[in-house]
């Protein structure tokens, strides 16, 4: 996400960190999950220069209302789930994020207008985010 972060300009990436998805993302912190990425996922020193958010819950009884309001405007990018014994909430929903680095593009105003499975590559959402930034400009 860092080459999209630094390569185009009035654009920004907010990453929300969640641990319902096999338990990997421990950090209680801000600080714990700076130092996670920086040396476990992905590690090597990796510094991320996007914003990060404190830890969120993105599905289930206790889901951020940002995540409500995404998954109500972009349906999933799954129809099943990937492992159910390596999801930490419930209940289960259609339109739950499925896994970590799942991503949703928004616009300036605010509106909900892509959901990206969580092994799209951020490279392959450049042009739809061209198109975005050339409407909204």
């Amino acid at each position: 996400m860092n080459v999209l972060q630094d390569t185009l300009q009035d654009f920004e990436i907010l990453a929300f960190p969640c641990n319902q998805f096999g338990m990997q993302e421990p950090g209680a912190s801000g600080e714990e999950i700076m130092k996670g990425v920086e040396f476990v996922r992905p590690g090597g020193g990796f510094q991320p220069s996007f914003t990060m958010f404190s830890r969120v819950e993105v599905n289930g009884k206790n889901e951020h209302p940002l995540f409500t309001f995404l998954k109500d405007f972009c349906p999933s990018t799954r129809e099943t789930f990937a492992d159910e014994k390596h999801l930490y909430y419930s209940p289960l929903k259609n339109n739950d994020v499925r896994w970590n680095w799942e991503k949703f593009l928004v616009t300036r105003s605010g509106k909900p207008y892509m959901r990206y499975d969580p092994t799209t590559k951020p490279e392959d959402i450049r042009n739809d985010i061209m198109f975005l930034l050339q409407q909204d400009a």
